[in-house]
């Protein structure tokens, strides 16, 4: 029996080749998407997944051509909020047909191949390194999404991540230089440090950190048409720029992509302004 040492190169398997064939697809398959986004936080419970879809209505309001790719596979919930319910992967021309909602924002989770009260049921072979196995496998069914949909020609490709500081820099590494992050954080002062975490973890990489969006900031009271405190917590200032902040909204999620002068709304239509033209003067 051969140990490691007797092996020369690959032994055959051919991985680089492998690696470069995956990641050439992947460029080809994303050749027409203009702008890429990686929306994270390192915090779990902050609104991401909300604000992600929110983001995507908002861009559309202003003409923008939108899709989202669910990377959060443990609780993936863009389909849910997008409306779309089951939704099969049907194949296309040039790769598997994107699902579109009724707002036209192209949804690809597995949100929509799963029944809701159903997890996500990852093998493991490798014992004792159950979470790293379990990350390998994320990725590469990351990698398998982005080269095997039909993106077509898009504005905005958003990502929506799962939480998890060193996650984070994970998805940084995997994405590269090309993609940028925003942070979503709420207006406390838990979430502000696990957030700075997640600033941290991204420092040794390329990829630009566009700022922070402060979810909850208070919340709407529809009644009184006033935008009331929901949090009392000494906030401390993050080393990235804050996007803009958006009040609680009940009924912000799922929104319809009509225009509308609620606090909520307004707010989104600033931030996602503002991103496209941090994301045009990089281009």
């Amino acid at each position: 029996m051969k140990s490691y040492h007797d092996i020369v190169g690959d032994g055959g398997s051919n991985v680089v080749g492998q690696v470069e064939a995956l990641h050439g697809a992947i460029a080809e398959a994303l050749s027409g998407v203009r702008h890429r986004l990686a929306v994270g936080s390192g915090k779990g419970g902050v609104g991401k997944s909300t604000v992600t879809y929110s983001l995507a209505l908002a861009l559309r309001r202003q003409g923008r051509s939108v899709a989202i790719l669910d990377a959060d596979f443990n609780g993936p919930c863009q389909a849910h909020l997008a409306g779309l319910g089951a939704a099969p992967w049907i194949p296309g021309a040039n790769g598997l047909a994107l699902p579109h909602n009724t707002e036209g924002i192209g949804i690809a989770s597995f949100g929509s191949l799963l029944p809701d009260a159903k997890p996500m049921e990852i093998e493991s072979v490798a014992q004792g390194e159950e979470q790293t196995w379990r990350g390998m496998r994320e990725f590469a069914m990351l990698a398998q999404m982005m080269s095997s949909i039909d993106w077509g020609t898009l504005d905005m490709l958003l990502f929506d991540l799962p939480p998890g500081a060193e996650r984070t820099r994970q998805y940084a590494h995997f994405f590269g230089e090309s993609t940028p992050f925003v942070l979503v954080t709420i207006p406390s002062e838990l979430s502000h440090s696990v957030v700075a975490r997640s600033i941290s973890a991204l420092a040794d990489y390329p990829n630009p950190i566009l700022g922070v969006i402060e979810n909850m900031a208070g919340y709407y009271c529809a009644d009184c048409g006033e935008v009331k405190p929901l949090f009392s917590s000494t906030i401390k200032e993050l080393a990235v720029p804050t996007l803009g902040s958006i009040p609680f909204d009940p009924a912000l999620a799922g929104r319809s992509a009509e225009s509308s002068e609620d606090p909520a709304t307004l707010a989104l239509d600033a931030i996602a302004r503002r991103i496209l033209e941090d994301l045009e003067s990089q281009a």
